[in-house]
């Protein structure tokens, strides 16, 4: 699946700098400023409200979009989209055009961020080690994760909580989680059909004759925050470092049949196409069943980036396709 194989791997210029000039859709709290914020590597002091800020992680601008807040850098996850912005943000981003960054195996573009003359680098999933943070932290104050045990993907909210607070916004940040918890309730209760249901959420294809699914945790609060339950059957299959995903050779395929319903990651309906050459995928209950459903790209990138801006995209997107799945029609999202 392209979206996490980039995870786990994981020219600026003066006329680049000026187009990507933030324009803030809401003032900062100025009388919040200095603001301290800790982190895995310390604490990093902001002394005064933000304006050149660079998003040096992979899903980060999503939060700083949401605050009104346009970043004069962001960095290029996966998916291509038009200056990292997927489509739940767009309408956030406007016409600014900020510098778009890599952040791949070579680390940090460190003389294209320098360049963009930050003021604040949010780099809370970025993968940072002492090293990096160090580096970054010579060009300018760096927000880094809370702990070296979640370098990339600590939980959304905890995330956008220290995102607020040092660009002075912690008001809207909080109003901004507790929207979403909401809307995840609400979910809930209008759907009283998913309560205890056993889903399980995998990844778009098969690897190396192996089905990658995800076990209870951060990557799967998307389905528990609506009702289900993971089923406790595939953590057999997660490897003895954890990492969260279960990894179900194909001769063990059966252990899906203990779910309700299958959530396939899939990026295009060509996925679908080569699930189904596999004839132990065919075989299985929720498979006959049509309790299926297929993503399509962007609903797939929504799950991953788990933010404020996409998990309420993920929630209006999946929740009709999860009713026909239960009931029997298996669903495919489209945009």
């Amino acid at each position: 699946m392209t979206a996490l194989t980039t995870a786990g791997l994981l020219s600026a210029c003066s006329n680049a700098t000026d187009e990507a000039s933030p324009t803030p859709g809401t003032a900062s709290d100025s009388a919040a400023f200095p603001v301290s914020v800790e982190h895995a590597f310390g604490e990093t002091v902001v002394p005064e409200e933000p304006t050149r800020i660079v998003v040096a992680g992979y899903t980060e601008q999503d939060t700083v979009l949401a605050l009104g807040v346009i970043p004069v850098g962001v960095t290029e996850w996966y998916g291509d989209q038009p200056y990292a912005t997927w489509p739940w943000a767009q309408a956030a981003l406007g016409d600014a055009q900020p510098e778009v960054l890599s952040n791949t195996g070579d680390g940090f573009e460190t003389e294209k961020i320098a360049a963009l003359r930050p003021d604040l680098i949010i780099a809370t999933n970025a993968g940072l080690n002492a090293e990096t943070y160090s580096t970054l932290s010579d060009i300018a104050p760096t927000l880094a994760q809370s702990d070296a045990s979640t370098a990339y993907f600590e939980p959304w909210d905890v995330q956008a909580e220290k995102i607020g607070r040092a660009l002075g916004k912690k008001a809207e940040v909080d109003g901004l989680i507790d929207g979403v918890n909401r809307k995840f309730a609400d979910a809930a209760a209008a759907h009283p059909e998913f309560a205890d249901r056993k889903a399980i959420f995998l990844q778009n294809a098969f690897y190396e004759g192996k089905a990658i699914a995800y076990q209870d945790g951060l990557s799967t609060d998307f389905l528990t925050a609506l009702g289900f339950v993971i089923p406790t059957d595939i953590d057999a299959y997660v490897p003895l470092d954890g990492g969260g995903q279960a990894s179900i050779p194909l001769e063990n395929l059966s252990v899906l049949n203990s779910a309700d319903v299958l959530i396939w990651g899939t990026e295009s309906p060509g996925d679908r196409t080569e699930l189904e050459k596999e004839a132990v995928y065919n075989a299985l209950e929720p498979v006959q069943d049509g309790n299926l459903v297929f993503t399509d790209g962007v609903t797939a990138g929504a799950i991953y980036f788990t933010s404020v801006l996409s998990l309420p995209y993920v929630i209006d997107k999946l929740t009709p396709a999860l009713t026909e799945a239960l009931g029997g029609t298996a669903a495919t999202i489209t945009g």
